[in-house]
């Protein structure tokens, strides 16, 4: 049994979740996000909350619960509040700056590199070494934040590099003489 999956999503108040044609949509003041329903599971929409429900007593049919249920949970909370995730930039000369819809980064290479930001996902500079990304779609938001991390990890010597703020990087100690 699906411990997770037992469980209902409440629908907070300004959110509409709609199942048709094994799709569900669930329309907030930060948007609309729908999901493709598998055949193994039934949703069902009833006095404020979405609940889910295994088809079968197969594995696949349980695996499903309770991942479909997490994935209404998370389209629920997107659309109601959204998800943010925060980027902490570290070293000498390195930088970002948001120019209409795309990311300019300055990381230490011959060049700028250029991201365009996503649909759906909004970037903010506050200072020039910490970003703030966020979006409804909390997949969306964390992928865009893991690519833009890419172009410069933090390192474990000196900690350059693009970081979340809640990550700790372990620091190597130098070379000795």
């Amino acid at each position: 049994m699906s411990r997770v999956g037992k469980n209902p999503v409440a629908i907070p108040a300004g959110v509409n979740v709609e199942v048709s044609g094994g799709k569900l949509s669930a329309k907030g003041k930060l948007g609309v996000l729908t999901l493709g329903l598998s055949s193994e599971v039934t949703v069902t929409v009833e006095n404020g909350q979405v609940s889910v429900q295994p088809v079968g007593a197969t594995k696949r049919a349980r695996m499903m619960w309770g991942t479909t249920r997490n994935l209404v949970r998370n389209m629920v909370t997107g659309v109601a509040t959204g998800y943010s995730k925060s980027l902490e930039i570290n070293g000498v000369g390195y930088r970002a700056a948001v120019q209409g819809k795309e990311l300019i980064l300055q990381l230490g290479y011959s060049h700028e590199i250029k991201y365009p930001i996503p649909e759906g996902i909004t970037v903010k500079a506050e200072k020039p070494t910490a970003l703030t990304i966020s979006g409804a779609d909390r997949q969306k938001v964390g992928q865009v934040a893991a690519e833009i991390r890419s172009f410069r990890g933090p390192e474990p010597y000196k900690g350059k590099g693009i970081k979340y703020d809640t990550e700790t990087i372990l620091r190597k100690e130098g070379k000795k003489k």
